[in-house]
């Protein structure tokens, strides 16, 4: 994390009022003091994303997603810390200085430098390779594909040589390290072989982020040999499942959705055509990390994966994953033909942009595949398919959508409205309403239960932040020493330090004080624990009281347990402490 001055930090945080930055990319609405919307984190239907304007933070109370201006922006467009105070600086027209590095940090920033240096150096290679005699049979594989100059030049393809240490010796002649080049993934060293090259013989595809910066290769194979396609590994500027192919480009369409390929060559294909809305994910199954990537730039994602088995199971696991961050997702059907290139070629773009008209609904996708797993000529394993139809649409948890997708279903099946209305509910009378909902795949999965001692520390540490009068009340009573575990511990000293040095508290200024994006969301938590709402002042007092009093007995119970028998001065400190939560627990704890 670049090490920019705490008050440079706060000065960027506090012009960017969190409402204003969250607004311009959720739509919320205000509710008394705060303001909700529905998480751009993962997929509801009803709003739990609240932000607080008076503590200048964001908390969602479904999945736990929470923090400051800075942990949004970094969540939602995937950012390092220091792009995200970039990207805020130039917001509210600050000029940053010079980054303040630590000797690690910048031999890090350094080594991502000269990596991408590398990458950049390999295409340039690569491409001029292409055009030269030795990359004549490349040539013609692009050109037998259909593409022209202009496309191969948009997107930098190239080739790799039929000698396998060509590239290494050309990168070793521009002055890079053995060490650099096998870092890139670019090249393999051994001692029987030297250094060799990782692609050979190959067409070869660079591959770039949304930035058009060039961090790893894809490479197709010239004539026979395994594997087929042949990726970069992962490098510390190549992370597969957080970037997409053609990203750099489609994140500039003016079309209302962004098409999801499986191929490189579907992409450019579909470029070409003007589809410039294609992206593919780079030779892996799509992850949240992709979805969340896309959601930055669509709220829509058509699938046109491969029309054959491999292809529809693929699209099978994408929608799932597509649906949890919210992105509404649809299906092309290219029958007869495997693959948008094939599609094109055949058919053309103009029949290819009535397809994406006429895409399918991802759910009635989903149940058109499971038809096919029944025999409808069977009246039992007809029934077994309505059944498991109604079993899926009680995952449909608002009744209107719900009876939307029934209404739909029962058309296309002809099964009547009111039948299989009737049957959902049945199901849901057998326990479909409270079954275990479909398991998330997206960040938020690992969501710790917390014991009861835990939500009562969080609870206080909520209430005095919300209302700073009741640090009166506990003066003397509770300290930062009564929140013994990491990071609460951290978070109780700064809450109590602020206070008595400035009379209030900055809950966001806090967030900032802790670099990980986790650690951020559970410091999140700890500012936003539910308070239930109580009716009158004297059943506030007595919750509060409550609270403090487990809170405090805890405390000791915990120095009591770390208490050594022989350590006289520090038992009878216990021995005090017990005595006064006896007072305490007598004691009226009044809140004006």
């Amino acid at each position: 994390m670049p090490r920019y001055g705490d008050d440079l930090v706060e000065e960027v945080r506090t012009r960017n009022d969190i409402v204003d930055v969250i607004g311009s990319y959720v739509q919320l609405q205000k509710k008394g003091s705060s303001y909700f919307g529905l998480c751009p984190f993962h997929n509801e239907k009803s709003p739990s994303f609240s932000v607080t304007p008076s503590k200048q933070m964001y908390y969602c109370f479904g999945c736990g997603a929470g923090g400051n201006v800075f942990t949004f922006v970094m969540q939602y467009e995937n950012l390092t810390f220091g792009e995200a105070m970039q990207t805020l600086a130039q917001r509210v027209g600050m000029d940053l200085p010079e980054q303040e590095l630590s000797d690690a940090q910048r031999q890090e920033a350094d080594k991502r430098a000269r990596l991408l240096e590398v990458n950049k150096e390999a295409a340039k290679y690569f491409y001029s390779l292409l055009r030269s005699e030795r990359g004549a049979h490349a040539l013609r594989y692009f050109e037998s594909r259909g593409l022209s100059e202009e496309t191969m030049r948009r997107f930098g393809l190239g080739c790799s040589g039929q000698y396998s240490d060509g590239l290494y010796r050309y990168l070793r002649g521009k002055g890079y390290t053995d060490e650099l080049l096998k870092e890139s993934g670019l090249v393999a060293i051994d001692e029987v072989r030297g250094g060799h090259d990782r692609f050979w013989n190959r067409a070869m595809f660079p591959i770039m982020d949304v930035r058009s910066r060039v961090i790893g290769f894809g490479g197709r194979v010239m004539g026979e040999g395994e594997p087929k396609y042949l990726n970069s590994p992962e490098t510390k500027i190549f992370d597969k499942s957080r970037n997409l192919y053609g990203l750099h480009i489609a994140k500039n369409t003016k079309r209302n959705q962004i098409l999801l390929c499986e191929g490189y060559v579907d992409v450019i294909s579909l470029h070409q055509a003007g589809f410039d809305n294609a992206v593919a994910s780079l030779g892996t199954a799509l992850t949240s990390g992709h979805a969340n990537l896309l959601k930055r730039y669509t709220k829509e994602v058509y699938l046109t994966y491969d029309s054959d088995g491999a292809g529809v199971r693929a699209a099978l696991r994408a929608i799932p994953i597509l649906k949890e961050v919210g992105l509404l997702t649809k299906v092309i059907n290219m029958q007869p033909y495997k693959d948008p290139d094939e599609f094109i070629k055949a058919l053309g773009a103009e029949e290819y942009q009535r397809r994406i008209d006429a895409a399918e609904n991802s759910f009635l996708f989903e149940i058109r595949i499971l038809e096919e797993q029944y025999d409808m000529n069977d009246p039992e394993s007809k029934t077994a398919f309505y059944n498991e139809i109604a079993a899926r649409l009680l995952n449909f948890s608002e009744e209107l959508e719900r009876n939307n997708y029934i209404e739909a279903v029962a058309g296309r099946y002809r099964i009547g409205f009111d039948n299989l209305r009737k049957l959902v509910n049945q199901q849901a009378n057998r326990g479909g309403i409270v079954r275990e909902a479909p398991k998330k795949t997206g960040i938020h999965e690992n969501k710790k239960k917390e014991d009861g001692m835990k939500k009562s520390q969080k609870l206080l540490l909520t209430w005095l932040v919300e209302d700073n009068r009741l640090f009166e009340a506990v003066r003397g009573l509770v300290t930062a020493e009564d929140f013994p575990e990491e990071p609460l511990s951290r978070v109780a000293r700064e809450v109590f330090e602020q206070y008595e040095g400035e009379g209030s508290v900055n809950p966001a200024r806090i967030v900032s004080l802790f670099p990980g994006e986790e650690e951020q969301r559970e410091v999140a938590g700890l500012f936003n624990a539910k308070i239930h709402e109580v009716e009158t002042k004297s059943d506030m007092e007595k919750a509060f009281r409550e609270t403090v009093l487990r809170v405090k007995e805890n405390s000791i119970n915990e120095r009591m347990q770390r208490t050594d028998p022989t350590d006289l001065t520090s038992l009878m400190q216990v021995v005090e402490a017990k005595k006064a939560l006896e007072k305490l627990e007598k004691l009226h704890i009044s809140i004006e």
